[in-house]
This record gives C-alpha cells, sequence and structure tokens, in this order.
C-alpha cells in the first residue's frame, strides 16, 4: 500500500506536528462536534472550525494531557472573545446616531422603505453600512473597531451595498 499525499506537500518536522493534530482531530472532533449541537443547536460548524484552527494554533508546544477539556476551553474562550466583540460591536453602534433619528430625503415614504433595509441587512454587513454611511469612518476605522480586517470590511460592504441596491429595484 503506497502512502498518498496531497500536491504541494512535503514531510518535514511539521509533520509530526500534523500527525499529532491530526490524531487530536480524528478522535475528538466528533464528541466536540456532538458537544457543542447539544449546548448550542445546530449551529455550530463555525464555532467547531475556530475551534481547530486554534487548536491548531497552539497546539504545537503543549502536551495536552486531557484533550476534552482542553477543547471544551478553547470553545469557552473564543465564546468570551465573541462576547467581548459583541459588546464592543453593540457600543460602537449605540454611540453612532440611531437610525430612528436621522432625516433622510426625500419624502417619508423613501425614507421608511431605506431605513427597512438599511435594519433588513444581516448584522454584520449592516454594522459595516451604518459605521461607514452614518458614522463616516472609513474601512480602517471600522476593522479597527469591529476587530476584523479592512478586507473583511471591504467585502461586507459590497455585500451591504448589493442588497441594497438589490431591494431598491425591486
Amino acid at each position: 500500500m503506497s502512502d498518498v499525499k496531497p500536491v504541494g506537500v512535503s514531510v518535514s518536522s511539521g509533520s509530526r506536528r500534523h500527525t499529532r493534530l491530526e490524531g487530536l482531530y480524528r478522535r475528538y472532533s466528533p464528541w466536540l462536534v456532538a458537544r457543542l449541537r447539544r449546548r448550542f443547536g445546530t449551529d455550530t460548524e463555525d464555532l467547531v472550525q475556530e475551534i481547530w484552527l486554534r487548536v491548531a494554533a497552539i497546539e504545537a508546544g503543549l502536551d495536552i494531557r486531557h484533550p476534552r477539556a482542553f477543547l471544551l476551553k478553547v470553545a469557552f474562550n473564543i465564546g468570551l472573545s465573541g462576547d467581548r466583540q459583541h459588546r464592543r460591536r453593540r457600543q460602537i453602534l449605540d454611540s453612532a446616531a440611531p437610525l430612528e433619528t436621522m432625516v433622510l430625503e426625500p419624502t417619508q415614504n423613501a425614507a421608511v422603505q431605506i431605513q427597512e433595509i438599511v435594519l433588513a441587512l444581516p448584522q454584520p454587513l449592516r454594522d459595516v453600512f451604518v459605521l461607514s454611511r452614518f458614522g463616516g469612518l472609513t474601512n480602517n476605522q471600522i476593522a479597527e473597531q469591529l476587530g476584523i480586517s479592512p478586507k473583511t470590511v471591504e467585502w461586507r460592504m459590497t455585500k451591504a451595498l448589493a442588497q441594497c441596491a438589490a431591494e431598491l429595484r425591486r
């Protein structure tokens, strides 16, 4: 039986680390997914992916004696950082002028329509849109405020504008 390796992958000293990480993943991933689904419901894919990305980044120098406890601690830390990010985003958006108090022209019906379109945007897109268009922040400032990359800000703004334009054409 021959070993098949993906193109562009070489065996190096990092392969032991990769093998150890792969072993952790194969052994504990089904357990982790089941545990998180029981706790958070069916939408856990992003969380599981984030956990394994963090484990891959920090696992190299660690002697993990209790992998399940370690994985749950990483999940807990991600949840904490997500909560902090959510609170920070909420503070920033609360400090910006609320949509309800903004005067939109030219007519009241158009203002209501635009407000409804903006409020209907998914939260991440709406946050970027509001900070850019109503808060006057640059992409770099928005990225810093929300704790995301400028490229993510750019992508979200493009999506938000496309969704707004599509709704306005209806």
